[in-house]
């Protein structure tokens, strides 16, 4: 039986795992132009809708709204089920963890209250929905995400990069691991709930942890160099990314993991990548002590 799904933002982080684990299980798969294509002609025919769309931060009170208002329509015309990657923004700075499907979205900050507002909307449209929620990236590439564009910048000097405080825990997914994931909901979509939200366990990492487990794949001591906010603090007033990472800088000051009772209900037989093979595909094979072959990460997932 042919099963198709459209990708929206396929040449973004989660858009293109997303195709890539999407083709490999056998889909067909389409990609969408957002200038070119009409998305409620493109979702015709479609058997589900991964949005991958994710605007820069100061355009998500103008444009998460009109996208996703987009996308459940489209869903809606076209009896398709819509697969959204949920971050964990919507708890916000007070909620205490480990964060669920239960958890009140209580965020308050206005980034935080965009995605609950998002997530509302699929809630009350009627439109079959995935929300596959998960903590920070770690990819196959760099792309813009913390991990490479931050931390792992100093790593062949044996320094790795911390945002916040590196004793805490911190919530960690393997792109390839979640786009698996998503590939294998979508295949029972029929069988959830109409509006189904899943957290992804993921990694509970601290920043010591991760540097402990680069360590062995560099084959050297690791330190955690803390990095300065005050350049990011005093840029606000005219950058307005500066603002927006400003205002989730919490959650490098809060502990924080995702509870995977719910997903290892739905999915008991998925192993996730190990972390130090994640880790390893994720930096330079250039640096790598020898210990770990970077394409393990990849086969693992398979």
């Amino acid at each position: 039986m042919t099963r198709t799904a459209l990708i929206l933002g396929a040449t973004g982080r989660f858009g293109r795992n997303a195709a890539e684990q999407f083709w490999t299980a056998g889909w067909t798969v389409k990609t969408f132009d957002r200038k070119r294509d009409s998305l409620n002609l493109a979702a015709q025919g479609v058997d589900v809708i991964v949005n991958g769309w994710n605007p820069a931060y100061p355009d998500w009170a103008k444009q998460v709204p009109r996208l996703h208002a987009q996308v459940i329509e489209a869903a809606r015309l076209s009896n398709a089920t819509v697969f959204v990657p949920g971050n964990i923004y919507v708890f916000g700075a007070d909620t205490p963890a480990p964060w669920s499907e239960a958890t009140p979205h209580q965020a308050q900050n206005p980034l935080g209250r965009i995605r609950v507002e998002m997530e509302r909307a699929y809630a009350e449209s009627g439109v079959r929905t995935i929300i596959l929620r998960a903590g920070d990236f770690i990819d196959t590439q760099a792309s813009g995400n913390w991990f490479d564009m931050i931390m792992a910048k100093k790593l062949s000097s044996g320094r790795f990069v911390y945002p916040g405080d590196p004793n805490i825990d911190h919530s960690w997914v393997y792109l390839p691991d979640l786009c698996r994931a998503a590939v294998q909901l979508a295949e029972m979509r029929h069988d959830l709930p109409r509006f189904c939200d899943v957290p992804f366990p993921g990694y509970t990492a601290s920043g010591l942890e991760l540097a402990q487990h680069l360590g062995v794949l560099l084959g050297r001591d690791v330190a955690i160099k803390r990095m300065n906010w005050l350049p990011i603090k005093m840029l606000q007033p005219v950058w307005p990314m500066a603002r927006c990472l400003a205002e989730m800088s919490y959650l490098w000051r809060t502990a924080h993991s995702l509870d995977g009772t719910r997903f290892h209900e739905l999915l008991p037989e998925f192993q996730e990548t190990p972390v130090e093979q994640a880790l390893a595909s994720a930096i330079p094979a250039s640096l790598l002590g020898g210990q770990v072959n970077p394409n393990q990460a990849m086969a693992a997932g398979t």
